[in-house]
């Protein structure tokens, strides 16, 4: 999975927006109802690098993995950056994705979760 697929994969979830911000955080990020599921680095050193937010147990895998490590800032909260995208599985890449899409859609109120469902029914 390249950087173009990846991206068209996070824009295609419900409610999901898009939003680049530029100097001096340089980042795009994909939320759902305002929260965060993933973002891009779309800056020099390590243009694209992409982060996700994963489960505790993988936040230790994978930072075990060469080219993974914590999220600048978000480490603490279970946030891995994946330097080298096309390193990993594309079910690898949308299993954690998809993860993260759910854990940022569940912490929205009842309310804006069912208007997100009802627009994207």
């Amino acid at each position: 999975m390249n950087i173009r697929q990846l991206k068209e994969f996070c824009s295609k979830f419900p409610g999901a927006s898009e939003t680049l911000y530029g100097e001096p955080s340089n980042i795009l990020v994909y939320s759902v109802g305002g929260r965060t599921f993933a973002y891009f680095k779309t800056s020099d050193p390590e243009r694209w690098r992409f982060s996700t937010r994963v489960t505790p147990d993988r936040f230790v895998e994978l930072t075990d993995f060469p080219g993974v490590k914590p999220a600048r800032y978000r480490g603490r909260f279970h946030w891995v950056t994946i330097v080298e995208v096309r390193r990993f599985p594309a079910s690898y890449l949308t299993e954690l994705v998809g993860w993260s899409y759910q854990k940022a859609f569940a912490s929205l109120s009842k309310a804006k979760q069912i208007a997100i469902r009802t627009s994207h029914a």
